[in-house]
């Protein structure tokens, strides 16, 4: 049954409860290898012009599931079979939590966009690193989004990102610190200049020493960012990814906005809006980005994709990778599917050879 006949009865949910079930139908097709196969057959687009490789890590495709979606690694075994280049786990955090009360997430359809306010729910880094464990195969790159918990003051907020990093090292491809997300009270305060590169530094410590004890390479750093930080902030993040001892070694741009756009009243709950409304303020932002590290570092785009030229548009902004979340909730995964059938016909029409040429373009 396609999305567009399962979206009219999912939409009659809270949309807690939809999303609830939704991982429920992936972590059992996981463990079902013929319905893995078929869902892999429908969605899945093999092309090489898409393939990517960064930070030693093979790409097949450039579109990725943000973090947000499986925030406890149940579904991580079928996801790959949706077509996604790479997934994204978490945010975990080292301890489990329930997360802000609810309800706490909301749909707008005539906006296609989203409003959360979920505050890291999860089962904690223990429980993300025996599924991850646990996994039968790994097809793609995982990225594992880390964050602290809310009772832990900011002052020790690099004991919980590295007390994470300590239980999930050998379970990811890549890290993703998050200090964007709007919904844990005082986390973006850690974007400052200062706090960041404390915070950062732990962490690249712990993962060296990590990668020493295990005799094995660090794994890369990404750092997500949020879409409301001004040009001399982006300028000052991104110089973390420049020099002879980087301490970031790619952005994730953007998290959601605290922002409201003044023709949309109807957006009215607190939380972090994404969706279709986001689209152009984290291009901008990517753009922003992509020109401080003087297009050198890779950027993995995030924040309004709901369709294939929304996926160009920000790899002409500056991005290397693209996730989506938000556009899933409206489209499904036959979203991911229409990006990578028609991503070569975009770039080809603007007389770009392969992707790596068109990206930046309009930056």
């Amino acid at each position: 049954m396609s999305y567009g006949l399962l979206r009219p009865l999912l939409f009659t949910l809270d949309p807690e409860r939809a999303h609830t079930l939704s991982i429920a139908a992936l972590e059992t097709l996981g463990r079902m290898p013929q319905s893995m196969a078929c869902l892999t057959k429908h969605y899945s687009v093999t092309d090489p012009r898409l393939a990517q490789d960064f930070w030693g890590l093979h790409f097949p495709n450039p579109v990725g599931l943000a973090a947000g979606y499986d925030k406890d690694a149940r579904a991580a075994a079928a996801l790959p079979a949706l077509g996604f280049g790479f997934i994204e786990i978490g945010t975990v955090t080292p301890r489990p939590q329930p997360g802000n009360p609810r309800p706490r997430v909301f749909r707008y359809p005539a906006q296609q966009a989203v409003i959360n306010r979920m505050g890291f729910p999860g089962e904690g880094a223990a429980a993300v690193a025996r599924r991850l464990a646990a996994l039968p195969s790994h097809p793609v790159p995982i990225g594992i989004n880390l964050g602290k918990n809310k009772d832990t003051p900011l002052e020790q907020a690099q004991d919980d990102y590295v007390a994470a990093l300590e239980l999930l090292f050998h379970y990811g491809d890549y890290l993703c610190i998050n200090v964007s997300s709007p919904n844990t009270p005082g986390l973006r305060l850690l974007q400052g200049e200062e706090a960041l590169r404390g915070l950062l530094r732990a962490v690249t410590a712990a993962n060296q020493r990590l990668a020493l004890q295990h005799q094995r390479l660090p794994l890369p750093l990404l750092l997500k960012i949020a879409p409301d930080l001004d040009n001399d902030d982006l300028n000052a993040i991104g110089g973390l990814a420049l020099g002879t001892e980087p301490l970031v070694d790619g952005f994730i741009a953007t998290n959601t906005t605290i922002k409201r756009p003044a023709t949309q009243p109807v957006l009215s709950e607190s939380g972090g809006l994404s969706g279709a409304p986001l689209l152009e303020q984290s291009n901008a932002v990517i753009a922003q980005l992509y020109r401080a590290t003087q297009g050198q570092v890779p950027i993995i785009g995030v924040g309004g994709i709901l369709s294939a030229a929304d996926a160009y548009a920000k790899i002409q902004a500056g991005a290397s990778l693209l996730q989506v979340y938000s556009g899933l909730i409206f489209r499904g995964p036959e979203l991911v599917r229409e990006i990578l059938e028609t991503l070569p016909e975009l770039w080809l029409k603007d007389g770009y050879p392969d992707l790596a040429h068109a990206r930046g373009s309009a930056a």
